[in-house]
């Protein structure tokens, strides 16, 4: 009797030690995502306009930006845009920027001459501007510099808006500043060339075709008023800032960010003794504008974001 009940324990311990245990499971996190790579990162360029002398609150505006660790991606320029714009994309330092900029002078660009104004096509010859542009900056070609650049002129023949973003440098910068009736029209790549104000003070629409996705834009040709005229040379400035303040009203509306320094629109655009007035300018300028910066290209990256996938 004991053998029997034994081998009926034995064998009820064996059936029960055969049944399947249920397996072990781990919770998952609900609808768990997993991000695909990291965000993505807006194009964007800074767009600098015509205003002569003004145009020293640029280098303010570039050193503030680069505070912030704002990437520019691409700088396009008109007139002396152009040319802090191409100093800039040289280097891609503020510091250096402001260092070469404060070393030119009026002397340095505008070669006057009497025989000039009266047998030429402007009251200066322009030799000296592109030579001051090969002489401070090294790269000799805009294809070379460090960040891609465009200088916008006019086409005296025809009217067209001419964007110059391959070949000399200096000569693109001198084109791009030939302000008409100052300095004479610019033979360049086929073409009879003027300062780029006369059809796009500040050539967004430009940026935006070279693939900008976030467009920073400054403009400098704010209050054209004056009533120090008193010679030719005074006319023919005067008249150029009202048309680059002019042509500037509908275009700056299509900027993501408009940069406007205030407090400058009485500097003359040959006055080159407020360079630090204007610098200082364009920093206030960009400092109140940055919230708006992060603003922008935070509403671009959400916007553009990767979607993420479920966790396997």
């Amino acid at each position: 009797m004991r053998l029997v009940n034994a081998l009926a324990t034995a064998g009820l311990t064996l059936l029960l030690g055969c049944q399947s245990v249920p397996p072990i499971t781990v919770p998952q996190t609900a609808n768990a995502q997993v991000p695909q790579g990291p965000p993505p990162k807006p194009r964007i360029a800074l767009v600098l306009g015509g205003g002569a002398a003004r145009g020293f609150a640029h280098v303010g505006v570039i050193r503030a930006l680069e505070q912030e660790k704002i990437p520019i991606d691409m700088v396009v320029g008109t007139s002396v845009g152009s040319l802090i714009g191409a100093i800039y994309a040289a280097d891609l330092s503020s510091f250096d920027l402001e260092w070469t900029a404060f070393q030119l002078e009026k002397e340095d660009l505008f070669d006057f001459g009497v025989l000039n104004a009266f047998v030429g096509m402007g009251l200066a010859k322009g030799d000296k501007l592109e030579a001051w542009v090969k002489g401070h900056v090294r790269t000799a070609n805009i294809e070379n510099l460090k960040i891609p650049f465009a200088a916008v002129a006019s086409d005296l023949n025809w009217g067209y808006e001419v964007v110059l973003d391959k070949g000399s440098l200096a000569r693109a910068v001198r084109a791009s500043a030939a302000i008409p009736g100052v300095f004479p029209p610019v033979q360049h790549q086929g073409k009879i060339l003027v300062d780029g104000g006369v059809v796009d003070n500040i050539p967004i629409a430009v940026a935006r075709a070279r693939g900008a996705d976030i467009v920073i834009a400054v403009d400098i040709s704010a209050n054209v008023g004056n009533t120090n005229i008193s010679n030719l040379l005074d006319v023919t400035l005067q008249a150029t800032n009202i048309m680059f303040a002019r042509n500037v009203e509908q275009a700056k509306k299509n900027a993501d960010i408009l940069i406007t320094p205030a407090g400058i629109g009485d500097v003359g655009m040959l006055d080159f003794t407020q360079k630090k007035r204007c610098m200082l300018a364009g920093i206030d300028a960009t400092k109140q504008a940055m919230p708006d910066v992060h603003k922008v290209i935070d509403a671009w990256v959400a916007a553009h974001a990767r979607p993420a996938v479920p966790a396997p």
